[in-house]
């Protein structure tokens, strides 16, 4: 069976001396010591300014919107995983869907200021497979209309643009750590900012808003990160280098031998240095997405349509439709991607597309 994506286990010895170190301490949760190592090894690994590992990556983002959406309007995006929405809604604010740029599948920032209103309050877009927005343009509008920016980067550990850490932009940026990911600590995310008074405020939220023992800064939730989860990140983070060299070698193997005649790509926007997310192909229609999905399948490989449906058409929303997004959610496949995905199996899965 070739599934779409596989988690990378380090070394069961590695996980075991970090794990080793829980015990010793006896201490599971609430800043303990390898929460600590790994917030400080992130931020150097990555280059940010601001880092909070929290316990999941959708629980950043609701804390965000919670600090700025103030229950009003939040111009999204309709191409991306569920929680972007969700978190929105949880928020008791309201999602209003721009449409997606067809090169590059980010929200498209030319249609942004004709969906701001007197109740928008913040941008929520989401850097699409690690493909960043144009972050200029969303820049420019937020600047000009006072509204807060942040960005669902789930999919972005280790993405630079123009040399700095996709991380680094927005008012607050969110990151997935979940099983399914590049760098993963089982379950688990991170929220990154700007400035320590942004931090500071970020921090009490996801800490049920204590300051102190035994008093409270504001409003709070429950988001830490366990030291259970921070050994597993400790433990992955020394093989970045091996899992960003495997899934490169997965794409260019991609690249070089799937039927472009039949197939096309999303365009990687410029001053990017990628970090092999995921592998989208794009189809001519549903019909022959379909029947390529089910002739994989038939030979036990299982890829994933992923975004789909287009998030305008979740059951508790209520959105005029977006149709590039919709065209885009019903004709795009993400092929198998992970480390140690043999030459074998890859040959499979190109014998079967390109018949």
């Amino acid at each position: 069976m070739i599934n779409v994506t596989k988690t990378f286990f380090p070394p069961l010895e590695d996980y075991q001396k970090q794990t080793q170190r829980v015990w010793d301490n006896q201490w599971l949760t609430n800043n303990g010591e390898l929460y600590k190592e790994l917030s400080l090894k992130l931020k150097s690994y990555l280059g940010v300014n601001h880092i909070i590992p929290m316990t999941n990556g959708t629980l950043p983002i609701q804390i965000a919107l919670n600090a700025y959406a103030n229950q009003g309007e939040v111009i999204t995006t309709p191409f991306s995983y569920v929680a972007t929405t969700a978190s929105i809604v949880w928020e008791k604010c309201t999602p209003v869907f721009v449409d997606i740029d067809p090169d590059h599948l980010t929200i498209d920032e030319t249609k942004i200021e004709a969906a701001i209103t007197d109740k928008t309050t913040c941008i929520l877009a989401t850097h699409v497979y690690g493909n960043p927005c144009h972050l200029e343009a969303i820049e420019a509008i937020a600047k000009k209309h006072d509204l807060k920016v942040i960005y669902d980067a789930a999919h972005c550990f280790g993405v630079t643009y123009k040399g700095t850490s996709i991380f680094n932009y927005g008012d607050v940026s969110t990151c997935s750590f979940h099983a399914t990911k590049l760098f993963h600590t089982g379950e688990g995310g991170a929220l990154f900012c700007q400035d320590e008074t942004t931090r500071q405020e970020m921090w009490y939220r996801h800490n049920f808003g204590h300051d102190g023992p035994e008093k409270y800064h504001g409003l709070g939730m429950n988001a830490k990160m366990s030291e259970l989860q921070a050994a597993m990140g400790l433990s992955v983070l020394p093989y970045m280098a091996h899992i960003l060299a495997e899934r490169k070698r997965v794409c260019s193997f991609y690249d070089q031998h799937l039927d472009w005649t039949k197939l096309s790509k999303f365009k990687l926007r410029a001053d990017t240095t990628w970090n092999y997310a995921y592998y989208p192909v794009i189809f001519p229609s549903e019909v022959d997405l379909l029947s390529a999905k089910d002739k994989l399948e038939a030979h036990q490989i299982f890829p994933r349509r992923y975004f789909y449906p287009s998030l305008e058409d979740l059951p508790y929303i209520n959105s005029k439709t977006c149709p590039i997004a919709q065209t885009y959610a019903k004709r795009i496949l993400c092929l198998p991607l992970y480390v140690d995905l043999k030459k074998t199996e890859l040959n499979l899965i190109i014998k079967q597309l390109n018949s």
